[in-house]
């Protein structure tokens, strides 16, 4: 056998390879479509596909080496919180950042202490894998929270403090869960938390400015074909955590942070760059979910069904809610919001990826740790997912329809010293009716083209726009920005955008003029281009 592990991979073997990642990747594409019906997060089918092709299951495929899954769950992890942090909105994130921290840190260690209380006096284990499981579950999932949170109409500083909170926390929870692991006598508590001060301070620094000059440079440096911005931007991102996590910071805060720096940037080509960063995120979470599916062994999980229950029970309905509470009671938060966010502490896959951490390390009970975390997880996710629509209507806490935002596309005309923006109107956008002039442009920026159900016109100023439409607008450089936002301002309050203060802009203001004149969200803020928003071919010298 061991000469046969050794054997080299042939093309025979590639080709095998292929066809089983390929065929999972198409179940696993399929199945988004039914979680999204159910309202169940999609982890739980890339799962339940990995445990259906281990060795109690129909594949039958034995594996059982807990360090290659963690390492590519690092891996995926650094993939799923840069697509997380390009798709995080700086102006909904801004106003909930400290509460954020707040839960990112002194909640965690609440529901650390209380987690672990339980699982040593309600079921036994000793003290160490007692912290060890208080510390694997007290972070909430980046994949879990962005995947539901973004299909639920929550109020902006409920959806901000959550995905921030979730993008921060991996950071002090690994911290903890590797102490924990660590052979020899615990560290006293002032000295992990000064160890968690200083690599969250290193994390963030660098993080910041990998971004700061990664988007830099992106602007003033142009690339040959619109292609190779995504793959920049990725590679800056993954540059980030390695060089945080090289400087013995935190690398998971170092992505999540230059993410977002890229992701509020405006950017050459960012609606593409937000697509390909999320079919990434796609395949980290698809890979993930099945290799710690294969990981596990399910004819073992019977003893640790209960125990499973009980710490998930402590910690869903104690732990999570008395973090929540002592957290933002000094923020004002409203009691439905906390209640929300209490129920909406949802785990996934980072839990069951720290789970196997002890068990590289040696820890004993360490397969006991790690299937406790995987009943865990997959029964209160079961039960959490699904029920925070109905939860969000109880509360009243649903937004109602807003105007639907506009895919712009920005294509940089470097010769001409100006930009192409290609505008998709989509369906609730207000800018539906609005004449041509009445758009209100600033100098040095006109709608050059229309196209409308297949066919393009050179508009008059008269021409009324429609839903559908897509628009080629040319703007200088000096006036792109404001441009933009100007856009934007009519796309979210119509005509009168600018003499309503809609999106910022002062009544009365002339366009691109004022404190909102670029307050607009660029191209990089996460929002998705509409039908037809494809990027141009030009680019910048």
């Amino acid at each position: 056998m061991g000469q046969g592990r050794e054997r080299p991979l042939t093309v025979h073997d590639l080709n095998e390879l292929l066809l089983v990642c390929s065929l999972v990747l198409l179940v696993a594409v399929a199945a988004v479509r039914i979680s999204s019906r159910s309202g169940l997060p999609s982890l739980l089918v890339y799962l339940g596909i990995g445990v259906a092709m281990g060795q109690d299951g129909v594949g039958d495929i034995q594996f059982d080496n807990a360090e290659l899954t963690q390492v590519i769950g690092y891996a995926a992890l650094v993939v799923i919180l840069a697509e997380g942090g390009l798709g995080t909105k700086w102006k909904e994130i801004k106003p909930a950042l400290p509460a954020a921290s707040a839960l990112a840190l002194a909640g965690v260690a609440v529901s650390v202490g209380v987690t672990a209380t339980a699982a040593h006096y309600l079921v036994g284990l000793d003290w160490r894998q007692a912290l060890i499981i208080g510390a694997v579950v007290s972070s909430t999932d980046a994949a879990a929270v962005f995947s539901v949170l973004r299909r639920i109409p929550l109020p902006a500083r409920v959806t901000g403090t959550l995905e921030a909170e979730s993008g921060f926390n991996d950071a002090p929870v690994v911290i903890l869960v590797v102490a924990f692991s660590t052979a020899g006598p615990i560290d006293h508590w002032y000295v992990l938390l000064g160890t968690i001060a200083m690599e969250l301070a290193i994390g963030a620094a660098i993080g910041l400015a990998v971004g700061f000059l990664g988007a830099w440079g992106l602007r003033h440096i142009a690339l040959p074909a619109s292609g190779l911005y995504p793959i920049a931007v990725m590679a800056i991102a993954v540059t980030a955590y390695a060089a945080g996590a090289l400087a013995h910071g935190s690398g998971f805060l170092a992505v999540y942070l230059a993410a977002m720096v890229l992701g509020n940037a405006r950017l050459p080509h960012a609606p593409a760059t937000r697509g390909f960063a999320d079919g990434l995120g796609w395949i980290a979470q698809i890979g993930m979910f099945v290799l710690l599916g294969l990981l596990v062994t399910p004819h073992e999980l019977g003893d640790d069904i209960i125990p499973a229950l009980l710490i998930g029970l402590v910690l869903t309905m104690v732990a999570r809610p008395l973090s929540v509470v002592l957290c933002l009671v000094p923020f004002r938060v409203p009691w439905p919001e906390q209640a929300l966010m209490s129920w909406a502490g949802l785990r996934g896959a980072v839990p069951i990826i720290l789970a196997t951490i002890p068990m590289v390390n040696g820890v004993e009970g360490s397969r006991t740790i790690f299937n406790v975390v995987f009943v865990l997880v997959v029964v209160y996710t079961l039960i959490q997912g699904p029920t925070l629509p109905w939860l969000a209507r109880k509360l009243k806490l649903g937004k109602g329809a807003e105007a639907a935002d506009l895919g712009i596309e920005s294509a940089p005309l470097e010769r001409l010293r100006g930009h192409l923006l290609s505008v998709a109107i989509p369906e609730g956008s207000r800018m539906h009716g609005v004449e041509v002039h009445e758009l209100r442009l600033p100098a040095g920026a006109a709608v050059t083209l229309v196209v409308r159900e297949g066919k393009s016109f050179v508009p008059s100023p008269t021409t009324v726009l429609r839903r559908g439409d897509e628009l080629l607008v040319v703007a200088t450089d000096p006036v792109r920005d404001a441009a933009e936002a100007r856009l934007r301002a009519v796309g979210h309050g119509g005509k009168l955008a600018g003499w309503l203060g809609q999106n910022g802009v002062r009544p009365g203001a002339g366009p691109g003029t004022g404190p909102g004149a670029g307050a607009g969200r660029g191209p990089g803020s996460g929002s998705r281009p509409g039908p037809g928003s494809g990027a141009t071919g030009v680019r910048r010298r």
